[in-house]
């Protein structure tokens, strides 16, 4: 393969399995990566089940296992000068491989292939540790989001451009959500595919009507006045399904899209952070180069939090732990020990107060992914210090439902483009219910996700013709950070709007000459 395309070798493995040739299943399943077109002919043509150096596979029996099948196989390999990388074993109900590599196991059910197909790009060059730079669940619901963005586009003609895009991609970022959250079981496992399943027909005629239901429903608090399958989804609030009717065209491949992006991604595994990637995927590359549109990496992230305010809030916190770990000296007297740790208690309470005020804007906040990163550090920095102040009290009483002090209202972000602007607030959302069950792993500290609240401050609009003080209202008192990376568009590419809003930035009457587009977030 040329290029790496982990969609397309997910869909092949899911048609291999619902198709099932047992006789032609390992020479099939090894056509969907990057195998030399003699290698397969070659062991096809001799029945062979061993690719040199690069995998043996074994059917067995039902009544035997498969685990211990590959155990014995990789036991008889000792002797052996030449080792294949991978082993699979697999009777069509059970599947079990390892990789002699690095030792890593899969042990799974056969149906489940196609979700674990990551498995095997060793065959396509990929290490995993090279690959899980980029989340390959990430990857996985770029690609399908591009398809289904793709296939929509290509059956809906927009009379009014821009109202019909902005419900266009409201429905999209709606259905990212409902897909995340059936999956994560916010609502019940499932919930939505299994409803399109049985409630829509095949060709997809019906599929709009069937989403308007769902998405009225779901901003409905009473939920006794529903249709008692309707019950079943949870009220969502948040705005998200305010005012959600649709009037899109689907068709049997626009079902079958979402279908599978439902059935074969592991929403739990997507990283909110990284949406941006999607937004990249799916907006078009001449959208991208007019509007600047860019996606930061979490490391070049960290580069601009860190020695703006995360340093010197962490540092803090280990000022005052070390200070409490001193407190134990044997010849500090006991009342004296009492007393410091009341004051170190009051220290770590001032600084849980001040990270709790703190606000944040992005000006250019694309899909909130340097706001993303902020707000999960300061939760985590968060845990550390409840988990400390705790300590201190020696108190083990836990407030399963104590809220978090890390409020999204106190992340304000300005974005041009519709999409971006409500992937923002949706990954915002991602991000906590994320974080909740960080917090709640790491101190027990549960909090309900449902309903939702008001996702972070997102504004859609022009930074350079905003007053950014309306967007953040704030006091001389108020801490307050601006970040991100605005895009950079050299005077010679800026379209005349975008020299229009520099004028507007920097006050100039005059021509703004070979200024960058980045100057105008400066003035």
């Amino acid at each position: 393969m040329g290029k790496l395309d982990i969609v397309s070798i997910e869909d092949g493995a899911k048609a291999l399995v619902n198709n099932l040739d047992k006789t032609t299943f390992f020479y099939d399943f090894l056509a969907l990566y990057d195998f030399p077109k003699s290698t397969l002919t070659r062991i096809k043509k001799n029945h062979e089940f061993e690719v040199r150096n690069k995998v043996l596979f074994m059917e067995i029996q039902k009544d035997q296992s498969v685990v211990a099948k590959v155990v014995e196989i990789e036991s008889s390999l000792n002797n052996r000068r030449s080792k294949p990388r991978f082993i699979i074993v697999t009777d069509f109900h059970e599947l079990a491989a390892k990789d002699l590599m690095n030792a890593d196991t899969l042990n799974i059910k056969f149906k489940e292939l196609p979700i674990y197909v990551d498995f095997f790009l060793p065959w396509n060059g990929v290490e995993r540790i090279d690959y899980s730079r980029e989340n390959p669940a990430d990857i996985k619901a770029a690609e399908r989001f591009t398809r289904l963005y793709d296939e929509l586009k290509k059956i809906n003609q927009f009379d009014d451009q821009t109202v019909k895009e902005k419900e266009f991609n409201l429905f999209l970022i709606r259905l990212l959500f409902l897909l995340f959250a059936e999956d994560t079981e916010i609502m019940p496992k499932g919930i939505l595919t299994s409803a399109i399943k049985m409630r829509s027909a095949e060709d997809g005629s019906d599929l709009n009507n069937l989403f308007n239901i769902i998405f009225s429903s779901l901003d409905i608090s009473e939920r006794d006045s529903q249709d008692k399958w309707l019950q079943d989804f949870p009220y969502v609030n948040g705005k998200l399904f305010t005012q959600a009717h649709t009037e899109l065209v689907f068709d049997r491949k626009t079902r079958k899209l979402i279908l599978e992006a439902g059935e074969l991604l592991n929403w739990n595994e997507i990283n909110p952070d990284i949406l941006g990637a999607m937004i990249q995927t799916v907006a078009s590359k001449e959208q991208r180069a007019v509007s600047g549109m860019h996606y930061t990496s979490v490391e070049n992230i960290m580069k601009v939090i860190r020695p703006l305010f995360l340093d010197e809030l962490e540092k803090s916190y280990q000022d005052i732990i070390e200070k409490v770990n001193n407190n134990e000296d044997k010849n500090i007297t006991e009342r004296t020990r009492r007393e410091n740790r009341a004051n170190y208690l009051n220290e770590l309470s001032s600084l849980y107060e001040r990270i709790s005020k703190i606000k944040f804007l992005d000006p250019a906040c694309g899909s909130g992914n340097f706001l993303i990163i902020t707000y999960k550090a300061l939760r985590r920095l968060e845990i550390k210090l409840l988990r400390s102040m705790r300590e201190i009290r020696k108190d083990n009483t836990v407030n399963f439902f104590e809220a978090s002090k890390i409020n999204l209202s106190h992340f304000y972000g300005i974005e041009l483009d519709d999409f971006a602007h409500e992937v923002a607030r949706l990954s915002l959302w991602i991000a906590e219910y994320q974080m909740n069950l960080e917090a709640e792993r790491e101190i027990y500290l549960k909090a309900p996700f449902l309903p939702l609240h008001d996702a972070g401050n997102i504004t859609q609009g022009n930074a350079l013709r905003l007053d950014w003080s309306e967007i953040l209202p704030h006091d001389k008192n108020d801490e307050v950070y601006l970040i991100g990376n605005p895009p950079y568009i050299g005077s010679s590419l800026q379209s005349k709007e975008q020299k229009a809003d520099l004028k507007i930035a920097t006050n100039l009457a005059s021509n703004v000459g070979k200024m960058d587009y980045i100057a105008g977030w400066f003035f």
